[in-house]
């Protein structure tokens, strides 16, 4: 009795350790986005709190969280999408040039051909079977090139006409809020609810944490990861849609090293490199901790925006370091 008694204490001391390195694997980064409003609440007053500041830092936030979105769904269903920077650079330089024959053709252009290309990019993937990281790095390679070649090499910067409805997605609000801030916020509730309610949720965790598996349990893995592709295509496309909307240009020299600083949101918030794990609430917070340490940055003054950098590399060691102690807690 008495070692039946023991097992089950053991039996139930692993089950708690399990459930708290799990939540504090989803939770995490949100802990430290609320601990770090609140200092630098208390350091910096109303430069920080203020709700202006606030809502700069949404906005800031909304162009990457866009294209984190995305990459959340690469990342769990086992891929990489270096791509994303230069299509963000692709699609507000299609843009600034649509925009020339009407605000239809200034949306429908650059959606398209970034559609276009992540779908190529996932049936390379999916049906070739290339490795997701050389196939994304060419496409890094191709939509940067083709953006210098509408822009002419980056000496013609297009310019949006102000009376174009397209100015609106990127410089209008609703109820005083900017509308890249609603659109993000669509995008990732739209995510969570797919991730978590969908099928095609299941079966992208499914695919990143055993594709294997996944085979064997008749699941449709081409059509998942081209969809992986295809949504990570489109909304960086978005996201660049509405940098131009907002600077009324579309410019080929922007969203450099984009890619990277979404990967690291997505893995800041949770999501495992390895694939078949993670949360679009984690990526969420991935992105405000990013965007409000590059305003507490701002606030200090004396130190150079590169800061940022050496901040988010930190954190990035940090966080992978912390996700794998408590991956193996969950498997003790």
């Amino acid at each position: 009795m008495t070692a039946m008694a023991t097992a089950g204490d053991v039996g139930r001391a692993s089950g708690r350790r399990e459930r708290v390195a799990a939540r504090l694997q989803q939770g995490g980064a949100l802990v430290v986005v609320v601990v770090v409003t609140l200092v630098a609440s208390l350091l910096f007053g109303g430069r920080f709190a203020s709700v202006d500041n606030l809502l700069g830092i949404l906005e800031a936030s909304s162009f990457l969280g866009i294209v984190a979105v995305g990459m959340t769904f690469v990342i769990i269903g086992g891929g990489i999408d270096l791509s994303v920077g230069s299509l963000l650079a692709l699609s507000a330089v299609l843009a600034a040039f649509g925009s020339q024959f009407g605000s239809v053709v200034a949306v429908a252009l650059p959606l398209g051909v970034c559609g276009l290309i992540g779908l190529v990019n996932g049936l390379l993937i999916a049906r070739a079977r290339l490795a997701p990281f050389i196939v994304t790095l060419a496409t890094l390679l191709f939509a940067r090139g083709l953006a210098f070649a509408v822009s002419d090499e980056g000496n013609t910067i297009f310019r949006i006409d102000p009376d174009q409805a397209v100015i609106a997605l990127g410089q209008g609000s609703i109820a005083g809020i900017r509308i890249p801030i609603l659109l993000a916020g669509l995008a990732f509730v739209a995510g969570w609810v797919v991730l978590n309610r969908a099928r095609y949720g299941t079966a992208v965790a499914a695919i990143g944490g055993n594709e294997e598996a996944a085979r064997l349990m008749g699941l449709p893995i081409a059509r998942v990861k081209a969809a992986m592709y295809v949504t990570s295509g489109l909304l960086a496309g978005l996201a660049g849609l509405l940098v131009a909307a907002r600077s009324s240009s579309g410019q080929s020299t922007i969203g450099v090293g984009l890619e990277l600083q979404a990967i690291a949101a997505v893995v800041i918030g949770g999501t495992l490199l390895t694939g078949g794990f993670g949360s679009i609430a984690g990526t969420l917070a991935g992105v405000l901790l990013l965007n409000v340490i590059n305003n507490v940055i701002n606030q200090v003054g004396t130190l150079s925006s590169y800061f940022q950098q050496v901040v988010s590399g930190v954190f990035l060691i940090v966080v992978v370091l912390v996700q794998r102690y408590l991956t193996r807690e969950q498997r003790l």
